[in-house]
């Protein structure tokens, strides 16, 4: 690529291989801006990092443009290390005392527990890729938060412009809808002035743009929606005949301690219990249980409580493999946490398969405006296991009688949702905002 394309630094704590969720929008951003003809940067953290904590899938590195750069900066996470070896006294003979210290350190650079370290490093690292290499650009995305310091660094001293990507909310608690910090507490503050130098501000959808449209007027011009979408690469390919044979109801992502997946457990019992299409019917978990390498205890509790009745945590699937494991579902099952302003990537991926879809969240959420328009999709009044189970049932049928041209309004309901659609024009409106930046004296 020429050396006069415009560069760009694209700053995310979890890129491949890391197998976090919102991995799968940087992923698809990095690409998007190479298509577009930046060159780009990438700063995140070690491979070390991933392989010890999160869990990574190696898959997902061959699928970074090949012409992307990634420096990766030492991220330290001594919460998480389990190694004794690395523990001081403090921490082996008083634990509590020792975790009350490490909150404070680690919120000593930035307001934000566990990665408020990385601040310093980031930094220096966007101001030694910029000596070498002038930036024209910076996209920071959240969470972490710290993350978009190594944008305004950039900002403050070169006047680089950066765009923050909320891939959830720092103030907001999208799950309740109150408050996560107090009102001009630090985080605040950081938060007010960092919008007001971005040149864009991104979020995954709608309710939570208004909530903060409503918070910051003055940056409402340069806040967009730039919702998650599938990336066709992987999405699933639709199935446009109705299920034989044994039913499989199928989840993959992240099910965290917010997803009721206790009411699910219960309500799967007693969907099997009812006999017809739901009697040789299975459902499985693919992806993780919790937040961490290892699954959560609580949860996988509740799955083996119900394996009696058909249910299974399969464990990871490989991005690879996605839509191989799709291909083996006949009903999708989409297990959310509450709240108004709850979305996730799952919900267009799953719509690209063009199998019936049942909602096993909060109906208020913002998934639910996304799917009132999916022909399969099967919603939730409320979260008793009995409503749900009878959502189960109605999907058990649907999968089973849902004709051609139906199926074929599904794949086209989701088609309008593909990632690249809406990533383009934010990256093609940058993109003559930067060139527009090179011109001027």
């Amino acid at each position: 690529m020429s050396s006069d394309a415009p560069h760009m630094l694209y700053v995310a704590w979890g890129f491949p291989p890391s197998r976090g969720g919102g991995v799968y929008r940087a992923l698809a951003t990095v690409n998007a801006f190479a298509r577009e003809g930046f060159r780009v940067t990438v700063i995140t953290a070690d491979r070390e990092t991933f392989e010890l904590y999160t869990g990574v899938d190696e898959s997902l590195e061959a699928q970074v443009d090949p012409g992307v750069r990634v420096v990766r900066v030492p991220f330290d996470w001594p919460a998480m290390d389990t190694d004794l070896r690395h523990w001081s006294a403090l921490r082996m003979w008083a634990g509590p005392l020792w975790r009350r210290w490490r909150i404070r350190k680690d919120r000593v650079s930035f307001p934000e527990i566990g990665y408020g370290p990385w601040r310093p490093r980031i930094e220096e690292a966007a101001k030694r890729i910029h000596a070498e290499d002038p930036i024209d650009l910076t996209v920071a995305t959240a969470n972490p938060n710290v993350d978009f310091c190594a944008a305004a660094v950039l900002n403050a001293e070169y006047g680089v412009p950066y765009v923050m990507d909320y891939r959830d909310a720092w103030m907001l608690d999208v799950f309740d809808g109150g408050l996560l910090h107090p009102e001009d507490s630090r985080v605040d503050r950081i938060e007010k002035s960092l919008l007001a130098g971005a040149s864009e501000v991104w979020f995954v959808n709608n309710p939570i743009r208004e909530w903060h449209v409503l918070r910051h007027p003055a940056v409402a011009p340069r806040m967009h929606v730039v919702a998650n979408g599938h990336d066709p690469d992987f999405a699933p390919t639709p199935r446009l005949t109705p299920s034989e044979g044994p039913l499989t109801f199928g989840y993959i992502g992240t099910a965290s301690p917010k997803v009721p997946l206790e009411q699910f457990t219960e309500a799967w019992r007693l969907a099997k219990e009812s006999g017809g299409d739901m009697t040789d019917a299975r459902a499985q978990l693919w992806g993780y249980l919790g937040f961490y390498t290892a699954p959560s205890p609580s949860l996988s509790k509740l799955v083996q409580e119900q394996e009696p009745y058909g249910l299974t945590y399969e464990g990871p699937v490989p991005k690879a493999r996605v839509r191989e494991t799709y291909d083996s579902f006949d009903v999708c099952l989409l297990i959310l946490g509450s709240g108004l302003y709850v979305t996730s990537g799952k919900v267009f991926e799953y719509a690209a398969s063009a199998l019936p879809i049942v909602s096993v969240h909060d109906p208020r959420n913002a998934a639910t405006d996304i799917l009132s328009e999916y022909p399969l999709w099967y919603g939730v009044t409320d979260l008793e296991p009995e409503t749900i189970a009878s959502a189960l049932v109605a999907a058990a049928h649907g999968a089973r009688t849902a004709d051609e041209d139906t199926r074929r309004a599904c794949a086209e309901f989701a088609r309008r949702y593909s990632r690249d659609l809406q990533m383009t024009p934010r990256v093609k409106a940058l993109k003559q905002m930067v060139q527009q930046r090179k011109v001027l004296p």
